[in-house]
Formats: C-alpha cells, sequence, structure tokens
C-alpha cells in the first residue's frame, strides 16, 4: 500500500509508515495543485493537514485511493461529499490539538490585553512607550465564550483559574450541562452585552459565517475585546475593522482569517490588532499527538479495515457495512433534518425501529441519526465514532424502542427530538433497497427525497397556496427541481417540501413568510 504526505507532518508519523511492513510512504510537500493530481493516482493514503485541498477533481484522479487523514480536526479543505460518493473514507484527529489551542487563545487574550507584541517591537525598535502601552487587568473581568464544545470548555476553565467571570453561550448544548461544569449560560444578546472578553470556539458553517457583524458588535459592551481562534469567516473583518477604528472594540486577537494567508489587510495596520498566522495548533506537542494519531489510523485502515474517527462512515466490518449502508444513510438525514427542525437544545431523542429489519444490529444507525443530529453543533469533530460520547457530554438522553410491528411500510425509522420549546418527529423508510425516503414530519404525511437544497413550508389548505409560493420563487429565478405537498392528518393544514436548484436567499424566504396563506418557512441543506 503506498501513502502520499502532502503537508508537513510531525517527523514520528513518517516514521511510523516507514517502520510498517507493507507500507510505502512519500513526503511530496507544497506540490501545486496540478502536479499532486498528476501524482495521486499511484496512491492508496492521502495524510493532509490544511493546505492541501482535496477538491472532487483531485478526488477524481485518484482511483486507487482509500482513506484520507487530516492531522488535524479542520476539514474544510476536504470535499466529504466527493470522497463519500467514491467510497474514500475521510478521517481526522479530534483529540490531539484541543488543550494547544485553548492555550493559545489564552495566550492571545493576556497579550492584547498587556500590548506585549507592540511592546516588543517599539522596545526593539529603540522606543521607550511605557505610558502609550498601558493595559488592563483581566482579573474579574467578564469573559464570554462562544461555543462550549472542547476547546471551548477548556478556554472557560482557564479563564476561571485567572479568576474572570466566566459566561457561556452554545445553543446545541444544555444549560443543565454548563452548569454543571461550573459555568453561567446566557443567550447571545446577553453574551454580547456583558462580555467585557469574547472568545470564538465554534465550527464554521452556514449559520456561523459572519457571526460577528456590524449587529453584533453594536449590541457589544463599549471597549470589548475580541478573540478568535476557532475559523477564519466566523467574525466579519470589514465590521470587524470599522468596530475598531471607532472604539466600538478594543482591541482584537486573530489567529484566523476569512483568506489564508490573508496578504494585506486593514486590519494590520491598527496598533490595537495583535494577529498570528494560524498557530493555534503549532506546538511540538499538538503536531506529535496527531502525527502518531493520523499515522495510527490510515496503518490500521489500510491493513486490518479499522476504522477509527472517520467522519463519513461508521466503525463497522465491511460485511455489515455493506448490509447497513443504506440504513446509516437515512438515519443520517433523519438527523441532520430533525437538527435544522428543531429549535433550541435537544435535550432527548426517541429513536423507534418498526417492522422487519431482518435481524440486523441497529446500533450504528443509532449513531448515524445523532452524528445527523449533532454535525450542525459541532461539524469539525462529530463522527460515527464519538456521536454517542458527544451526546452524552451534551446531556442529551438517547432512547431505542424496537417493534416488529409497522403498519404502512416493511419498516419505519422515526426520530422525536425533545427541546424546552417543544419536540419534532420525523420518520424515514427505503424505497426499494436503498433509496430513502422521508415520510412524515409531525403529523404530516409525505414523500421528500432528503437532498440538496430544500424548504418546508406550513400553509393553509386553500386554493392559492401554492400557486404563490411558485410565482415568487418565479420572480426570483429560483427554481423548483422537485415539489411535494403532504396533508395534515387531522386539520386544515398542508406541509409542503420544495427541491430547489439554488439555495433560497433570507429575503425571498422572508417574502415566502409574508404571503398570506403560509404559516411557516424553514430552509434545509440536505
Amino acid at each position: 500500500m503506498k501513502v502520499l504526505v502532502s503537508d508537513n507532518l510531525g517527523e514520528i508519523g513518517v516514521q511510523m509508515f516507514q517502520q510498517e511492513d507493507g507500507i510505502d510512504v512519500d513526503v511530496k510537500t507544497g506540490l501545486p495543485p496540478e502536479e499532486l493530481r498528476e501524482a495521486i493516482g499511484d496512491y492508496h493514503a492521502l495524510v493532509i493537514r490544511s493546505a492541501t485541498q482535496v477538491t472532487e477533481d483531485l478526488l477524481e484522479a485518484a482511483p486507487n485511493l482509500k482513506v484520507v487523514g487530516r492531522a488535524g480536526i479542520g476539514l474544510d479543505n476536504v470535499d466529504i461529499p466527493a470522497a463519500t460518493k467514491r467510497g474514500i473514507v475521510v478521517m481526522n484527529t479530534p483529540g490531539g490539538n484541543v488543550i494547544t489551542t485553548a492555550e493559545h487563545a489564552i495566550a492571545m487574550m493576556l497579550s492584547l490585553t498587556r500590548n506585549i507584541p507592540r511592546g516588543t517591537t517599539t522596545l526593539k525598535s529603540g522606543a521607550w512607550e511605557k505610558k502609550k502601552l498601558q493595559g488592563r487587568e483581566i482579573y474579574n473581568k467578564v469573559c464570554g465564550v462562544l461555543g462550549f464544545g472542547k476547546i471551548g470548555a477548556i478556554v472557560a476553565d482557564r479563564a476561571r483559574g485567572l479568576k474572570m467571570q466566566v459566561i457561556v453561550h452554545d445553543p446545541f448544548v444544555t444549560p443543565e450541562r454548563i452548569e454543571k461544569a461550573g459555568f453561567e449560560p446566557v443567550s447571545l444578546d446577553d453574551l454580547y452585552a456583558r462580555s467585557d472578553y469574547i472568545t470564538v470556539h465554534v465550527p464554521k458553517f452556514k449559520e456561523t459565517t459572519g457571526l460577528l457583524d456590524k449587529a453584533a458588535f453594536d449590541k457589544m459592551k463599549d471597549g470589548v475585546m475580541v478573540v478568535n481562534c476557532a475559523r477564519g469567516g466566523i467574525v466579519n473583518e470589514a465590521d470587524l475593522y470599522d468596530a475598531l477604528v471607532s472604539g466600538k472594540v478594543a482591541g482584537a486577537a486573530l489567529d484566523v482569517f476569512e483568506t489564508e494567508p490573508p496578504g494585506e489587510s486593514p486590519l494590520f495596520k491598527l496598533d490595537n490588532v495583535i494577529c498570528t498566522p494560524h498557530l493555534g495548533a503549532s506546538t511540538r506537542e499538538a503536531q506529535t499527538n496527531v502525527a502518531v494519531a493520523v499515522a495510527k489510523q490510515i496503518i490500521d485502515y489500510l491493513k486490518n479495515g479499522t476504522i477509527v474517527n472517520a467522519v463519513n462512515v461508521s466503525s463497522v466490518t465491511g460485511e455489515l457495512l455493506e448490509r447497513l449502508g443504506p440504513y446509516l444513510t437515512l438515519g443520517d438525514n433523519l438527523g441532520s433534518l430533525l437538527s435544522q427542525l428543531s429549535r433550541g437544545p435537544v435535550r432527548e431523542v426517541r429513536i423507534t425501529y418498526s417492522g422487519d429489519f431482518k435481524g440486523l444490529d441497529l446500533s450504528p444507525v443509532s449513531t448515524g441519526i445523532l452524528k445527523g443530529l449533532l454535525a450542525p453543533a459541532v461539524k469539525e469533530m462529530v463522527n460515527f465514532v464519538n456521536a454517542p460520547a458527544i451526546a452524552q457530554e451534551r446531556g442529551i438522553k438517547v432512547t431505542e424502542t424496537t417493534s416488529a410491528h409497522s403498519e404502512d411500510y416493511l419498516n419505519l425509522i422515526t426520530v422525536k427530538s425533545v427541546t424546552a420549546d417543544g419536540a419534532v418527529e420525523v420518520g424515514g423508510t427505503l424505497f426499494g433497497k436503498k433509496d430513502p425516503r422521508v415520510v412524515k414530519i409531525n403529523n404530516f404525511r409525505l414523500e421528500m427525497i432528503p437532498k440538496g437544497h430544500s424548504a418546508v413550508i406550513h400553509n393553509l389548505d386553500k386554493p392559492g397556496a401554492i400557486g404563490g409560493i411558485g410565482s415568487t420563487l418565479g420572480r426570483h429565478d429560483i427554481n423548483i427541481s422537485r415539489m411535494q405537498v403532504g396533508q395534515e392528518e387531522e386539520g386544515d393544514n398542508n406541509i409542503i417540501f420544495l427541491r430547489t436548484d439554488t439555495p433560497i436567499p433570507p429575503e425571498v424566504v422572508e417574502e415566502l413568510r409574508n404571503l398570506p396563506l403560509v404559516k411557516t418557512v424553514t430552509t434545509l441543506e440536505l
């Protein structure tokens, strides 16, 4: 088996490949995309960090590729759907650099507060700017931690050790879990209004891109300091610049940027901005940890078929995976749909298997449901291996029920989420042997292919409702590729499922919501 290491990897990881019988490893870092595409065809495994872009185009040139292993957490540079389509396992190493990244956030906070970078630069240039560089104490200041995953939880703990008052916002973590850890859960607006420091630790996805923008800065306390060691793009850099110039934000510490490397940036001209070139995971300890982890995982997979920390396949044997595959896809779809329909942190998940599943062990399907449910909250870390543990960490109670009887289908998977704001239930089955369908959303019955840009619309069952929706989308050149209508079991409401060729923009969603016969509109990405 041949392994290509295309980004810088700790030497110990390369040595592990070299010492393994039956494994040949080549280290070719910094290859231009066209050269990497030419080379990739001979390899069975690809080891990357953040530089290599694993695109659909690259994967098309890799007929022998079985696994992509990321020495680190983030997989923004990997086209996971394209890899999955080609049967390529995508793995990461989610635990290797969490402490390092958390410590970097604290270091950035302290450096920003005490003007350490500017003090170093001016002193080395011969200036003595003691009065100009007066800092502040962080003791008893309010530290707002935005995101309470593994890294955010460590940052909160370290800030508490520095005697800061720590408040936490994470819409995907129950307040009880945050309180149990010894911190105060707050709303996003409360975090903005009360924090002297805001440190960002959320994954980057559609809902968090540009999360800290002008509207957010306007809600913050005057003189707030902002730290981002998560992902570039979560903080809108143009709006941050304006907030810094106006004095609304007293200082910013950035380890990540919208474009990396960022080149010239107006932010770099401001004295109250400090920055590092994505060093959050760059310590000897972290690089050793992730190098060892990725090498071990890939060797185990290539030689033994063992799958660990995969983000697109469950840890099951090949024979069982072949039989369970369609149900795993359906479970992931149902979990993802449920996550987007639920409001507030999920407290409980109830999974019911009804009908004939031919004696299959359905526990991997339950894991797939949890993966789909949790992915929007912890997109970079959740996988088929750790989804149950993450659910437990977040205080989510999971129950499974099996029944041999299914009234309308050969077999049916029903999943209900319970939050403080109520419950949502979805149901799905397979058409034929492998085609997933959503057949129930709450009390509505329908036939929905869970794929692509979609919307679920609740409307009154009266003439003109569907026409108004179609006309509105047509005016904005949004093509409906599929439409299905389901009726409420009892009542005068319909549910309409739309799949569109392009996403429906927020302003068009609002226009749909204002139609007289429309009650709610929820956009989905499946």
